[in-house]
């Protein structure tokens, strides 16, 4: 029986797969490598140079207002002095490069959350979620994030994540320009998530057919994001590769007849349960390499967090690399729009200012499409914290999916408020969002399944314009969902 396979059977086993996984984190890593070398290399690809401009001089005190007023204004500087096309180029004042070691500077450019959540399906947890936007104080051109959690009933995670700018520079009288379209980046970890919810696949999927799997995953990934140069520069080439190990288990989702299992004799009266213990076994000890590789033409004023603009792309994440020697791979296409709307709370600041309050409109549409031969965990689905939010992560699946979203985003507080110190929240505000989509077998699918909607509230706090916090209540035809994270939904 599964339930009493040999301990250390199954320790040698996932050692096998650690090898397998290592070889092939190997290869992705030096294909990684080709492809920055290439990068250089290549004449539309190659990195601006930096002007020679001497960082500032640093002063004895450290002033937390330097390059900005004490409500938190950021007077505009005239960027086009230094840089090509400057409304690409983010401003950070010098008050925001407090010199010093993580310690030194807490909430600042270093931060660390404390995370507590209780779950009858997870248990009690515990975590931290620790991260320096001035690593190695190379004056907030790098960035790591340590993300760490634990519950009482085993559910864990570990995940490191690493960025480094490609185009940096100081500015005379203090502050930096950076542009946020390139740069490199990396991470890796360990999840054990107890609680994957699924339904099945395909759009007539009921919520009484939810069943619930374990998903152990460890994972490596590498990748590059680049303007491309001269007339092309509307242009951002994203390369990537990823590895990652899956070792699949029985889920701890409660229920009205307690607990639910992907095994079909532990789940007799699930209409769906043969099929879909069929998917959980082709699914369980899978090792999957991917190459990912995207282009769009971008001209939103800012990658994270942008008031205007409009970027429309195309993506192939291939797994090229599986196993069980099969191949498969997922084809995005996308496009967003934003425009910025009068101020509904306040009065959207100044002309001279770098960062004004501005309230926006947002539109985003998107599809997915698969073809090979992927786990059914790697296939386009909706719900969750990013499309059809109404709905749980990974309601949706099938081998076809498409979304469009809209969003009132408006800022309460346009000014934000000093915690402590040369501590600051720099605004707070909230949106509302409306969100249509649906799954289907094939494209062909989309015009004749049933269109699934979901709306919504979400509140936003940031610390300043690229480090935005969001949490979102969304509802649909089945209920609430809460979601919260960093970013943007799109």
């Amino acid at each position: 029986m599964r339930q009493l396979r040999c301990v250390a059977g199954l320790r040698c086993a996932r050692a096998r797969a650690a090898i397998v996984v290592a070889r092939r984190l190997l290869d992705t890593a030096v294909v990684v490598g080709a492809c920055l070398v290439l990068a250089r290399a290549a004449p539309g690809l190659a990195e601006e140079p930096t002007p020679d401009l001497a960082a500032p001089e640093m002063e004895s005190v450290y002033d937390p207002y330097r390059g900005m007023d004490p409500n938190g204004r950021i007077p505009r500087i005239d960027k086009s002095l230094y840089v090509d096309r400057p409304e690409r180029w983010r401003y950070i004042p010098e008050g925001r490069i407090k010199p010093g070691n993580p310690f030194q500077r807490f909430l600042v450019s270093s931060f660390l959350v404390p995370l507590f959540f209780q779950s009858a399906d997870v248990g009690t947890g515990f975590g931290a979620a620790v991260t320096d936007i001035d690593f190695r104080n190379q004056r907030r051109r790098e960035f790591l994030g340590g993300f760490f959690s634990y519950t009482t009933e085993g559910q864990q995670s570990y995940v490191a994540r690493w960025r480094r700018w490609l185009r940096h520079m100081d500015v005379p009288g203090g502050g930096v320009l950076q542009e946020e379209r390139t740069f490199v980046r990396a991470g890796g970890g360990y999840r054990k998530t107890l609680t994957r919810r699924f339904f099945g696949i395909g759009p007539s999927t009921q919520e009484r057919q939810e069943t619930s799997y374990t998903d152990e995953v460890a994972f490596l990934d590498l990748g590059l994001s680049r303007s491309l140069a001269g007339r092309l520069d509307d242009f951002v080439l994203e390369l990537g590769v990823q590895g990652e190990m899956h070792w699949l288990d029985r889920g701890r989702v409660g229920g009205v007849n307690g607990e639910i299992d992907v095994d079909p004799a532990l789940d007799p009266n699930n209409p769906l349960a043969p099929s879909t213990f069929t998917l959980y076994n082709e699914a369980n000890r899978v090792g999957l390499g991917w190459v990912g590789v995207g282009l769009r033409w971008d001209t939103r004023d800012s990658q994270r967090n942008p008031y205007r603009g409009t970027a429309i792309g195309a993506a192939v994440d291939a797994a090229l690399a599986q196993s069980r020697g099969r191949v498969g791979a997922r084809y995005t296409i996308y496009a967003d729009q934003v425009f910025p709307v009068p101020p509904l709370l306040h009065d959207g600041g100044t002309e001279d200012e770098e960062n004004p309050p501005t309230d926006g409109l947002a539109f985003h549409l998107e599809t997915q499409l698969s073809s090979g031969s992927l786990p059914f965990f790697a296939r386009p689905t909706l719900g969750g914290d990013r499309l059809l939010r109404g709905y749980i992560a990974g309601r949706w699946r099938d081998d076809a999916a498409w979304a469009a979203a809209t969003e009132y985003r408006f800022w309460v507080i346009p000014r934000g408020f000093k915690v402590w110190r040369h501590i600051r929240v720099e605004r707070i505000g909230a949106a509302l969002f409306y969100e249509v989509g649906g799954v289907a077998e094939d494209g062909v699918g989309f015009f004749h399944e049933r269109v699934r909607q979901s709306y919504g509230v979400s509140g936003r706090v940031t610390i300043e314009r690229a480090a935005i916090f969001r949490a979102d209540l969304g509802f649909s035809e089945e209920g609430l969902n809460f979601s919260a994270g960093f970013g943007l939904a799109f």
